[in-house]
């Protein structure tokens, strides 16, 4: 028990996207900066995965790094950590804007338009967008990919069946439809009406 006498709230993992923007001329400094700082993220305690979305040229001219911890307090741990702080001032002198970063915990992450002063929608429409984009694709997985699969020779087993399922379903809402269902519902999402 905490000191107030009630129960710690479940932790759902806690994400941080931060954005760089750098200096003209200083791609290749930032660049070594980056492997120094991979390395250290890395290493921190409650670190789940760390990616960067480099620029695109012609397209975008920020490096987003994302990082995943398996709690929140993990999270500020790396974030408020003085070897963080050290990293920051390293690579000041290569960025064109301050270090900017937004915090997400549990599936907020899927709902936070680009940006790091952005609202989070209320719980209820969450629930709802994501249970309509769960719903079709837990369908498809049993209905169509499983029965597939089994044809090709998977054996028909009800846990391995459930693993495969359940893993097709999160993998295809991470990296397929919430990052666009959500750009596709925005105005619904964040109209408090």
């Amino acid at each position: 028990m905490n000191s107030d006498s009630r129960p710690p709230e479940p932790d759902h993992g806690a994400t941080v996207v931060i954005t760089h923007h750098i200096r003209r001329g200083m791609h290749a400094q930032y660049e070594a900066w980056l492997n120094d700082v991979a390395a250290s993220s890395q290493a921190a305690a409650g670190i789940i995965d760390w990616q960067i979305v480099r620029p695109v040229r012609g397209v975008s001219t920020a490096y987003t790094v994302i990082l995943r911890f398996a709690s929140e307090q993990r999270l500020h741990q790396w974030m408020d950590s003085p070897e963080r702080a050290a990293h920051i001032e390293r690579v000041k002198p290569f960025l064109a804007k301050d270090d900017e970063f937004f915090v997400r915990s549990g599936l907020d992450f899927w709902f936070t338009p680009e940006g790091a002063k952005a609202k989070v929608p209320v719980r209820w429409k969450q629930f709802l967008l994501t249970w309509s984009a769960i719903f079709p694709l837990s369908l498809i997985a049993s209905q169509l990919v499983l029965p597939l699969l089994h044809a090709l020779g998977l054996p028909q087993q009800r846990y391995p069946d459930a693993l495969i399922g359940s893993g097709l379903v999160v993998a295809t809402m991470v990296y397929v439809v919430m990052p666009r269902y959500t750009r596709l519902a925005q105005r619904w999402l964040f109209d408090r009406g």
